[in-house]
């Protein structure tokens, strides 16, 4: 196995604002607390320790005793569930949709981010327990971005109609996904494992929520990760002050619509993630997960006929907080209300947003965690290293856009030289004498020379991009390999990882695979990771 890294900047696929942060630009520091340097975590402990009250380790334990009932528990995990009741005990988090069967490659990486991360701490600070922690998010309710996984180019898709929050959705139908997938797979050792994974996770648990958490702790279990449902009601009434403050007060709105002000007067380049609403909640109940809407001092719950006064809805919010559901500006508060947290980890977007809720965590009085981009990673198998070494390609080319990667192999391995730049150089200084002419007899005539360059230069560029054709041509077969082999390894002209399932992967390393990420997956690195097999 062979390990490169190459900054995130240069593949190309990862947001000048992302790009910013992990540079430390002066521009973005005051949307982050501290970075996620192993020596600024023992300042996030500090604080996170003197904010986190006890009680909420006790509410947070009985919870996930019984969101774990009914589980088969590894002993690792559940010496690490009873460590959170402890004040020296932290943890790490990242989040992600309940996408079938893991859906893209990079829920793996996630989840091996944090728990590297988990154990690099405990090495940095050992008087202190660290837990890895994924967060189920079992409330969110677009179905679509989630009834699907793709496998060699193909979309499984779980046909069925769903509304509400897609935790609650039972299992039907996926023993016909279960079906399309065991007829693709073959009966290999590792092929019939994951025929199992996905049997008992899918068609032995009735609901999507139970499925994933199987599924997630078949993975990891050994590692000791803990997994969080935050469709809870004993959880969600530590929550109750908070929802207040943003659905009657509306402080998040006002404090994150401050920080977009400011990052739209800072650069133009830097994308909004998101919005914020007036009021940052759902109102969730019997397959119903609608927004609250204020109009008039009436609550009113979108495209139903619910509604309430301000004292109705403070009195359901005090009654029922479990009918409350945080959208995507208030669940990261959620999340650090409940776990004594100390650093959230996610992907591009992911991150890009966070930023966004500095002001709205320190309105609320609630310590915000270090950020951490997520382990991002190009596997290649050891077939497709092999065609790499007789193409003699190079992995870091593969990151180029394919038009400019061929260019590039076509000049390189050309027997003739299709490079026009010394020409053009040599036309610059001819060009020279002919302004110094020209400037000497009649200045007007500047623009006719300049006119005449440019020209010369593009039939020279002409010139050069019609050899480059004629060698493409005759070198197709060539071209043709070079193309296939990025395309299996950049689907979609995307990274692998946002495409491609795990169980590609699983089907040539079975058990192997998730310690050769542990193994592989720095987090602290920073940087993009290339495995060859």
């Amino acid at each position: 196995m062979d390990i490169d890294c190459l900054p995130f900047y240069r593949t190309g696929y990862f947001s000048e604002f992302i790009c910013d942060y992990l540079a430390q630009e002066p521009q973005v520091r005051s949307f982050y607390n501290r970075f996620p340097h192993l020596e600024n975590f023992e300042g996030q402990i500090a604080e996170k320790a003197t904010s986190f009250p006890e009680t909420n380790r006790e509410v947070l334990y009985e919870a996930l005793q019984k969101q774990y009932k009914g589980f088969a528990v590894t002993s690792e995990t559940q010496t690490h569930l009873k460590k959170l009741k402890e004040p020296i005990t932290f943890t790490v988090v990242t989040g992600h949709q309940l996408n079938l069967f893991t859906g893209p490659l990079y829920f793996l990486y996630k989840i091996v981010s944090t728990i590297n991360l988990t154990k690099e701490l405990k090495k940095a600070y050992p008087k202190y327990n660290f837990v890895p922690v994924y967060w189920m998010a079992t409330e969110d309710h677009d179905f679509e971005e989630i009834n699907y996984f793709n496998f060699r180019g193909k979309k499984l898709k779980w046909n069925r109609t769903a509304s509400g929050a897609v935790g609650h959705l039972d299992t039907k139908g996926l023993d016909e996904i279960f079906e399309a997938f065991s007829n693709q797979i073959g009966n290999s050792t590792n092929a019939i494992a994951l025929k199992e994974l996905f049997k008992k996770a899918y068609l032995e648990h009735t609901n999507l929520a139970d499925a994933t958490r199987y599924l997630a702790n078949e993975l990891f279990g050994k590692e000791g990760l803990v997994i969080v449902d935050g469709d809870n009601r004993d959880l969600k009434r530590l929550l109750v002050p908070y929802a207040e403050k943003d659905i009657f007060d509306q402080l998040a709105h006002q404090k994150v619509s401050e920080t977009i002000a400011e990052f739209e007067a800072l650069d133009q380049k830097y994308t909004i993630q998101v919005n914020p609403r007036e009021i940052n909640y759902f109102y969730l109940k019997d397959g119903l997960r609608e927004r609250i809407v204020e109009q008039n001092g009436t609550y009113f719950i979108n495209d139903t006929e619910i509604r309430f006064t301000k004292e109705e809805l403070q009195n359901e919010l005090k009654a029922h907080p479990e009918r409350f559901s945080p959208n995507v500006i208030a669940r990261p508060l959620y999340q650090e209300i409940i776990l004594p947290n100390l650093c959230y980890i996610g992907g591009g977007g992911e991150i890009a947003y966070w930023l966004e809720l500095k002001t709205m965590f320190e309105a609320m009085k609630v310590p915000f965690p270090v950020l951490l981009l997520r382990n991002s990673a190009l596997v290649v198998t050891e077939k497709q290293t092999e065609k790499l070494a007789k193409m003699n390609l190079s992995v870091k080319d593969l990151f180029l856009k394919q038009s400019s990667f061929i260019n590039k192999k076509i000049r390189e391995i050309s027997n003739i030289d299709i490079d026009f730049n010394p020409q053009k150089k040599q036309l610059e200084e001819q060009f020279k004498t002919m302004y110094e002419l020209a400037e000497l007899t009649d200045a007007s005539f500047l623009g006719a020379v300049k006119a005449q360059e440019v020209k010369q230069k593009k039939g020279l560029d002409n010139l050069e991009k019609r050899l480059l054709q004629a060698q493409k041509r005759k070198l197709k077969d060539h071209v043709l390999r070079m193309t296939e082999i990025q395309n299996e390894l950049f689907p979609n002209k995307s990274l692998q990882e946002r495409n491609v399932n795990f169980s590609e992967l699983y089907l040539e390393l079975g058990e192997d695979l998730v310690p050769m990420l542990l193994e592989t997956l720095k987090p602290l690195q920073q940087e993009f990771t290339v495995v060859r097999m």
